[in-house]
């Protein structure tokens, strides 16, 4: 039964991806939805199916490929697509946004954004100012100032199962994790709430880097404690990297932080576990992006990941490592032989 309502107002969901679909749909259980997709072809096929790959869409979500109709008819939007595509999506949205608007992105992702006519060199390294999250890209490109984002363990396939989860609503503004809140908690999913937007975002994006690292130590058929060690060491260097970022350290241990870590680190249904794998099993990855039917956010990440930390002198030895491998200098079997003899000397030293 379609819900009744009283507004011509919707939420918007930009991405029919498979955690966008998700979000659509458990926000359709409260609300009616109206998706954006970009393809027209995709539009038809979605509106004649009533669904997207292994999604089915409930009758309280209506399709549109026209970005104008999000900015114009919903005031709450979640903009959930890949990071490399996301600032021209909100340039195209912008003129139909206005400062009333909430946005609550759920991209895991960093945008990389050189001026024209700059050239990076030494003395002029890659830094903060070329790398943006994605609340700041929509505030750089937008007239929006209530801006959010969700992040932790939600893996779509579980989400579209209806299985136990839970997340994290990131804002600087209260109303923004109210709304967020009650747009979609439920029975079976619950919803946090934090201050820390930066904190919370670096969460999501840097575990992508530590899913790749364990997917490869599964597909070499490596055990349990060789995981064990990776999702611990590697939380340490995304607190190191947060912090250098401008993230704050109790993000990191909450569940944004290493409950999104040890679910990305241990599933299969993670798209970087799965590039990881594979790289273990031979593959490239050329091959492996290429037969993917949607973004592992984690190879980009590592290559902004290991150039910032260049520059800001941050030790981290899994990036680096990780770095070598996407790059084509050193093999798997090597890379696991340079990482265990590294020389760490403390186990914990950032709090």
């Amino acid at each position: 039964m379609s819900l009744k309502s009283t507004s011509d107002k919707l939420v918007g969901v930009i991405g029919a991806g498979s955690f966008g679909s998700a979000i659509a749909n458990m926000l359709a259980e409260k609300t009616n939805v109206l998706l954006y997709v970009r393809d027209k072809n995709k539009v038809e096929h979605i509106k004649k199916a009533r669904g997207s790959g292994s999604s089915n869409f409930s009758e309280n979500i209506e399709i549109t490929n026209q970005l104008s109709e999000i900015g114009k008819r919903c005031e709450i939007i979640f903009p959930i697509i890949p990071s490399a595509n996301f600032r021209s999506m909100i340039k195209d949205l912008a003129p139909y946004l206005k400062p009333y608007h909430i946005l609550i992105h759920g991209t895991k992702g960093l945008d990389l954004n050189i001026p024209e006519g700059v050239k990076l060199t030494s003395k002029n390294p890659l830094s903060r100012n070329h790398v943006k999250t994605m609340s700041e890209v929509i505030l750089e490109e937008t007239s929006v100032l209530r801006v959010g984002c969700l992040a932790g363990p939600n893996l779509a396939k579980e989400i579209e199962e209806k299985q136990p989860a839970a997340t994290v609503v990131a804002s600087h503004f209260e109303e923004v994790i109210d709304q967020g809140q009650k747009l979609l908690k439920n029975d079976r999913f619950l919803v946090y709430g934090s201050n820390d937007l930066i904190g919370i975002e670096l969460c999501g994006v840097l575990k992508n880097i530590i899913a790749i690292g364990t997917g490869m130590l599964s597909g070499m058929g490596l055990g349990e404690n060789s995981r064990a060690m990776l999702i611990s060491r590697g939380m340490v260097e995304m607190v190191y990297i947060g912090n250098a970022l401008g993230g704050n350290t109790k993000a990191f241990l909450g569940l944004a932080g290493v409950g999104d870590l040890v679910a990305t680190c241990s599933s299969k249904l993670s798209r970087n576990f799965t590039v990881g794998y594979r790289l273990a099993q031979g593959e490239t990855l050329d091959e492996i992006i290429n037969s993917m039917d949607e973004v592992a956010e984690g190879v980009n990440t590592i290559k902004i990941i290991k150039k910032l930390a260049n520059s800001y002198k941050i030790r981290v030895p899994i990036t680096e490592t990780l770095h070598n491998i996407i790059k084509g200098r050193m093999g798997v079997e090597d890379a696991y032989s340079y990482f265990m003899k590294f020389p760490f000397r403390s186990e914990i030293d950032f709090i």
